[in-house]
């Protein structure tokens, strides 16, 4: 026999090919199993069924994050509302269409992920995106203007509000929000005298910077995504001062979902 020959038929070269082909085969399949730990499983939109499972779907896997959570992924338990959307006529894959308020619902482009119910936070710990009011060693450049005061104006040209604060991101050092007190027109009605009801103060919300077509000269603000008066279902901080993540995906999906279901002809085709 040759030289590295093991048997007449197989040589330490073909061992070699064979055992690389083998370690690759188990990369590629390790790989695939490791994708799926976020989104997954998939579930069919026919019955809710799992549509992966098996040798597919790996194990699950603790991890600690630097501040001590533990989060197992992944998920199992799926999200199983009973979401306002009408089911395809035709083939699997076909889009839903939504039988309720779509923006309230959280559907379509209006959809958001359940996300953890405390803020983003800087290295130090500290929450990250804060109203100016709270941080005086951060403040606008004085040579750039102040959309303190601004009025905010919905696709339907009517005024939504005004821009009361900033919310800045302390991290980058970059604005990520404008606080908007709503016009009187958007409020809850005020306690009568004598009604022994708690007179409702002005809602604020938060519009995402994105959103905004700033016109300085004019002092004021475009916001295309939503009508003046849907400024009023904007979803509210349960803090005041403070946005936490879950919040954060739920105001953007809500002004992104505008984009197709402010109005009813939005959701029409341009032909």
């Amino acid at each position: 026999m040759e030289t590295g020959a093991i048997t007449g038929y197989i040589d330490v070269a073909q061992v070699v090919l064979y055992a690389f082909w083998l370690f690759f085969a188990g990369l590629i399949l390790y790989l695939l199993r490791e994708g799926r730990r976020e989104g997954y499983p998939l579930v069919s939109e026919r019955d809710g069924s799992f549509k992966d499972h098996g040798l597919w779907l790996p194990d699950p896997k603790t991890f600690v994050l630097e501040d001590g959570t533990r989060v197992s992924v992944p998920i199992l338990e799926k999200d199983i509302r009973d979401l306002p959307l009408a089911a395809p006529i035709g083939p699997s894959g076909m889009p839903f269409t939504a039988t309720g308020d779509a923006l309230m619902d959280g559907v379509g482009p209006g959809a958001y992920t359940p996300r953890f119910n405390r803020p983003d936070v800087t290295h130090h710990g500290d929450a990250r995106i804060v109203p100016l009011r709270t941080v005086p060693d951060i403040f606008l450049e004085e040579r750039d203007y102040d959309p303190r005061g601004m009025t905010v104006i919905g696709a339907d040209w009517e005024e939504a509000g005004t821009v009361v604060d900033v919310w800045v991101d302390r991290a980058e050092f970059v604005i990520r929000y404008f606080e908007v007190e709503l016009a009187s027109s958007f409020r809850a009605p005020a306690a009568a005298p004598g009604e022994g009801r708690t007179p409702v103060m002005p809602r604020t919300v938060l519009l995402p910077v994105n959103f905004a077509q700033i016109n300085a000269v004019g002092r004021r603000m475009k916001v295309d995504a939503i009508l003046a008066s849907q400024f009023a279902g904007v979803p509210g901080l349960d803090i005041p001062e403070l946005v936490t993540l879950n919040e954060e995906d739920r105001i953007c999906a809500y002004y992104g979902g505008g984009y197709m279901y402010a109005t009813p002809m939005r959701q029409e085709s341009l032909l």
